[in-house]
């Protein structure tokens, strides 16, 4: 189940441009990712997120771990590049942070489901419960010297993204189908990543098997 998912999973984000995905020494169970940030109005627009997901042997009914490979300064990501968000937690309710299982990583989630809440976590940090305090205090003390750490490591990401990868622009003539207006509802990545309310068809596959 786990391998089929993935594969299906794989191919169908290979198709998109606005995310970049190769597989680790052609390991299916471990990805590398480089998810560009689109939004013009987020502090790190034009980086190039690069991270590694590791998937569980029973993926989908338990999330993958994805880890940012290089510093990106943010309240809820650890210096490890590991991220609090509720989406990459195993499933069911949690009394002791009081998240539910409607917030909770389920098989109805996905890889692009993931990428969604990861953009959206950049532009609404969460100072009250950080995974890196120290990045917390400065977001929370002094703006100027936050944002000017982040410039810094959104040129080095740019600097290190893989060979031929280019974010997609408005520009840019092959990105017609990209850029076309979203359906109500959908994501518009070039107006911020709200957290996606929708899910992947993977519950379908699981009845199936």
């Amino acid at each position: 189940m786990a391998e089929r998912r993935l594969v299906k999973e794989f191919s169908e984000l290979s198709e998109l441009d606005w995310v970049h995905v190769e597989m680790w020494m052609e390991k299916i169970f471990v990805w590398d990712i480089c998810l560009p940030v689109l939004n013009k109005d987020s502090i790190y627009y034009g980086a190039y997120i690069q991270a590694r997901m590791n998937f569980p042997p029973d993926y989908p009914y338990s999330p993958p771990v994805f880890r940012i490979k290089h510093p990106l300064l943010h309240p809820n990501i650890a210096n490890d590049g590991s991220e609090c968000i509720s989406i990459l937690h195993p499933p069911g309710d949690d009394e002791m942070s009081g998240e539910t299982a409607s917030e909770r990583w389920s098989a109805a989630q996905s890889v692009e489901s993931i990428l969604v809440s990861i953009l959206s976590l950049l532009d609404d940090a969460e100072i009250s419960s950080p995974a890196n305090v120290d990045a917390a205090k400065l977001y929370r003390d002094d703006q100027p010297a936050f944002q000017e750490i982040v410039r810094q490591q959104v040129q080095l990401s740019i600097e290190s993204r893989p060979a031929g990868f280019e974010a997609p622009t408005e520009n840019q003539a092959g990105d017609d189908d990209f850029w076309i207006p979203s359906p109500e509802g959908s994501v518009n990545f070039s107006e911020g990543s709200p957290e996606s309310g929708q899910e992947s068809d993977v519950a379908e596959d699981a009845e199936e098997e």
